[in-house]
């Protein structure tokens, strides 16, 4: 219906701004309303994220002292710097949208928030920081590109900076593995062990098979998603194909094949049941993590309360300025 002449239309109630906002494919900001749905999927989803950062430090990080050079030191504690800053952008996200950090650890440490299956496995050696360098961060490129272009801005931007050092970790663990493959005969079957072993638990790193996926139809709705679990799956099989024939692995799945029809690889299933035992806390390592986390955060209660009481003095004169 036009508007008559000599009027302007009404205003825009918040809904239909939110969802033309998300129709132009433009940007959410933290002043901007929102529905509670969006902003809890946003808070789950970026807690979990973070949560996975942090959780991921300890599956390399056990190597640090252990690796076999300085070199190969250097560049893993630079690697578990980047997934604590990664943790810290990813909080200051969450933050935006009403939610308090304390609140989100402790929902982490007491069971009520999840983190990414797949730092629920054990890296007994060293071609696992490798493999992990290669199929965990490459999976977290392909899951974490489009979310540069998520509808929740202060979400979007930190992703920018959080896959460029992404793509950085991929390189950096499939130059080991290459270097592993032009070792000794121990070393080529230390790295194929480790593919055996990490191949599946990357696949279900993606999530669950999008017919039994409740929240993706949301928030690809929303755009706080831009594929689903399983497009984004088929593309890190597609870019890991190649990649294992030029370094001499196999991944152990029967049925990969490259299907002409479809223009993509065929493959396997992963055990569902698995992850679904994984995600509930029956996983090799879920106590192991979540206790160490735990402890870390006990142990770190000084420190925090110190810092809080630091800001408290620096910001006093300032208030009392103001106040004057």
């Amino acid at each position: 219906m036009s508007t008559p002449t000599g009027t302007s239309p009404g205003p825009q109630s918040p809904e239909s701004a939110f969802d033309d906002t998300i129709a132009r494919d433009q940007r959410i900001e933290p002043r901007d309303w929102m529905p509670d749905g969006y902003r809890a999927t946003l808070i789950r989803q970026i807690a979990q994220h973070a949560h996975s950062e942090i959780i991921g430090m300890q599956p390399e990080g056990d190597w640090i002292t252990r690796a076999p050079s300085l070199r190969r030191k250097a560049i893993l504690f630079a690697k578990v710097q980047d997934e604590a800053g990664h943790g810290l952008y990813l909080y200051s996200a969450a933050e935006t949208l009403g939610a308090d950090r304390s609140e989100l650890t402790a929902w982490l440490i007491e069971g009520r928030q999840k983190y990414s299956s797949i730092f629920n496995y054990p890296t007994p050696t060293f071609a696992d920081v490798g493999v992990i360098g290669w199929f965990v961060d490459g999976a977290a490129i392909c899951n974490q590109v489009p979310l540069c272009r998520t509808s929740y801005g202060p979400y979007g931007r930190a992703m920018v900076r959080v896959c460029k050092e992404e793509s950085f970790h991929q390189r950096q663990g499939y130059e080991l593995l290459l270097t592993m493959m032009r070792g000794t005969d121990e070393q080529r079957d230390m790295v194929q062990d480790a593919v055996n072993r990490w191949w599946w638990p990357s696949l279900m790193m993606f999530g669950p098979p999008d017919d039994d996926s409740p929240n993706s139809t949301r928030s690809m709705a929303w755009k706080i998603k831009r594929h689903s679990n399983d497009e984004l799956r088929r593309r890190f099989v597609d870019m890991t194909v190649p990649q294992s024939r030029k370094l001499g692995v196999t991944l152990p799945d029967p049925e990969l094949r490259w299907n002409e029809e479809r223009g993509h690889h065929d493959f396997g299933t992963p055990d569902w049941d698995e992850l679904k035992r994984v995600i509930s806390g029956e996983g090799p390592c879920n106590a192991e993590r979540i206790a160490r986390r735990r402890a870390a955060h006990e142990e770190g209660a000084w420190v925090r309360e110190a810092a809080a009481s630091h800001a408290r003095r620096q910001s006093a004169p300032v208030r009392e300025g103001a106040a004057a």
